[in-house]
């Protein structure tokens, strides 16, 4: 029994002193770079193939894998850039890979075969290419379970590549050629916050089809064909609608985004608005230049910028716009464009009273007789007699 405990002790012993060895021997060098370290001071479970890489307060591994054709840095070892080198086909994939580059080629077809292992991919940006929907294969981006934003612009598109995963946040499918949008779309979008549909066909958006993303804040649907306002989820924050064809907008429309903060109408046929239209608390930006607008309406007291250039006003009524004023929450508006209207002269004085804040007013050229009003000294100092900063009249 003594002998049998005695055995074990001094191997116990030879196996301590062979770690505290190896351990030394592998701390002696802890100055060396990576391609340095010796493989025998390495883990016995390490790949040599494999590299580590310091992320966040973890060490990740991932292979030196890389398309022959694209170039995946070192020091960015998830990211792999194909861009612009005249590419017909997307090259394989690696799995590791989460930030695919592959804008301005010469792509045609997307191919599910080339992200069959893709399934760690987070950004893809396929923009400036030549895709076409009868070569997209269908799903192709379904299964990518944490895709987070796609960039599809600048391509021939017809149709929006359905279905997509419910992880995307930002979906970009802006100059495209797309004139429809079937019902199931964008179904199960429920994260994606910013959706680009700028320069394409669309006429109009029948259904509910974007109420579905409750999440969305930033929608463009610049140059389009669009005739009517289209119908949003509460959640959007910034609409961008210009270069359409809309000449109204209904009573009370906005009253089911009444959190938007920026509207662009700008390029449109609006010729009348209903009175209290931008009755909203957020709203920051109001661009309706370039449309046939005559009447007044009223301006909300959280409004800082307002575009009004290149319509039909023969007046602007200070008091219509801002029927009261509250000393103790003054209106927010500082800057104000409105140029290329039918204006005969300035406006009136009332409107440092309404809006203590303004800074800039832009006149400009008016079209009755191309009058170009200047810095007015008299209004000028009617405004630097309530507040420093003094307002520039063109």
């Amino acid at each position: 029994m003594k002998l049998s405990l005695c055995l074990f002790l001094l191997l116990a012993k030879m196996v301590c002193q062979d770690y505290e060895d190896e351990h030394t021997a592998y701390n002696e060098h802890d100055t060396w770079s990576d391609a340095e370290i010796p493989f025998a001071h390495l883990p016995t479970f390490f790949d040599p193939s494999i590299n580590i890489f310091e992320y966040g307060d973890h060490y990740i591994q991932y292979t030196n894998e890389c398309a022959s054709e694209c170039f995946c840095p070192p020091t960015y070892p998830y990211a792999m850039y194909c861009d612009n080198r005249k590419l017909k086909v997307i090259p394989n994939v690696p799995q590791h890979i989460r930030h695919l580059y592959i804008q301005f080629n010469d792509i045609e077809t997307l191919s599910a075969s080339a992200f069959v292992n893709a399934t760690s991919l987070r950004d893809i940006n396929l923009s400036n290419n030549k895709i076409r929907s009868s070569q997209v294969d269908r799903g192709i981006f379904a299964k990518m379970k944490n895709l987070a934003h796609l960039h599809l612009e600048h391509n021939y598109l017809v149709d929006i590549p359905a279905p997509l995963p419910s992880s995307l946040q930002r979906l970009f499918l802006g100059f495209n050629q797309i004139s429809k949008i079937s019902a199931d779309a964008f179904q199960d979008l429920v994260n994606v916050t910013m959706l680009d549909l700028c320069g394409n066909k669309l006429t109009d958006f029948k259904g509910k089809i974007l109420p579905k993303m409750k999440s969305l804040m930033q929608i463009n649907l610049c140059h389009n064909k669009l005739k009517a306002m289209p119908e949003l989820p509460a959640s959007v924050m910034q609409l961008s609608l210009e270069n359409n064809s809309i000449s109204s907008i209904p009573e009370g429309y906005f009253k089911k985004i009444p959190n938007l903060m920026s509207l662009r109408l700008s390029y449109n046929k609006l010729q009348d608005l209903p009175y209290n239209i931008f009755n909203l608390s957020s709203l920051m930006e109001l661009n309706l230049g370039y449309n046939q607008l005559s009447k007044t309406f009223f301006i909300p007291r959280s409004l800082e910028h307002l575009y009004l250039n290149d319509n039909e006003f023969l007046d602007l009524n200070i008091s219509l716009m801002c029927p009261s004023v509250d000393h103790t929450r003054p209106n927010l508006l500082t800057y104000i464009r409105i140029d290329q209207n039918k204006l005969s002269k300035p406006l009136n004085n009332f409107i440092y009273s309404c809006f203590p804040r303004i800074q800039y007013i832009y006149y400009g050229e008016q079209r009755v007789t191309q009058q170009l009003f200047v810095v007015a000294s008299p209004i000028q100092d009617h405004h630097s007699a309530q507040q420093s900063s003094p307002v520039q009249a063109i």
